[in-house]
């Protein structure tokens, strides 16, 4: 495969993914599901890295679903744990790598402790301009879609005004570029409720690799190929828009 070294990345590239395969990981390797959650929060902040050494814009991860709070009591409450230890170390290294940092999704049903880490890693991190790091937590595409239409409504926004206000409340008050690149690790190819309005034309990327064994030579396949492809937004193709004005 084709490194991404010869395919510069467009600036503000805003890359989405979905961190699939953990507990099927920890699995195949005889590992509690917990394991493979702890595997797969280094897989993250490596992901990360990478990304900023790219030259990303914007990088969205799925972290916890609205879904999710169905399972099991313990690996909820382990997952809880990995991330709010996950996120004091990577408010850190944002703060230091100009990397800034926010969650999107619900927050009342976050314990405490979380929704305080959340808040102090958003602060400490604000200033940050050489890349968006948004983790997407108690997170459901279609509840943040139907809360920012209650929300339009009530405020009795005109048609004009409604897409953009629904784009602002989605995005916490702040314009996101839309996501470009979609991956989503795992095996499956659905996006399981996640960024649905934002990924209206995103290209999508799905790969095998279990999330803790993804790493920064699979990320640069997924940005190789996504360089390969021609996003044309409803257009003609270019191969037939010239043959078309040739033929004229």
């Amino acid at each position: 495969m084709q490194s991404t070294r010869s395919h510069p990345v467009p600036p503000g590239l805003h890359v989405a993914v979905i961190m699939d395969g953990n507990g099927r990981w920890a699995a195949c390797h005889n590992l509690p599901r917990a394991a493979g959650h702890a595997a797969g929060v280094e897989a993250m902040r490596r992901l990360v890295a990478a990304a900023r050494a790219r030259g990303l814009g914007t990088l969205t991860l799925f972290a916890f679903s609205s879904d999710n709070w169905q399972r099991p009591r313990d690996e909820v409450e382990a997952l809880m744990r990995l991330l709010h230890e996950g996120l004091v170390r990577e408010a850190e290294r944002c703060a230091a790598n100009g990397i800034r940092l926010s969650v999107i999704g619900r927050r009342d049903r976050l314990s405490a402790p979380v929704a305080e880490i959340i808040q102090r890693a958003e602060e400490s991190t604000r200033g940050g301009r050489a890349m968006r790091l948004r983790i997407a937590l108690d997170y459901s595409a279609r509840g943040a879609i139907l809360g920012a239409a209650r929300l339009c409504a009530a405020r009795a926004v005109s048609p004009e005004e409604f897409e953009t206000l629904l784009g602002l409340v989605l995005h916490d008050q702040e314009p996101v570029h839309p996501v470009d690149l979609l991956i989503r690790t795992g095996g499956e190819q659905r996006l399981s409720d996640f960024l649905l309005w934002e990924c209206a034309y995103a290209e999508l990327y799905f790969t095998e690799r279990m999330w803790p064994d993804f790493s920064e030579t699979d990320l640069d396949e997924a940005l190789a190929e996504f360089c390969r492809r021609e996003r044309r937004f409803g257009r003609v193709p270019r191969s037939e828009a010239a043959g078309v004005a040739g033929g004229a």
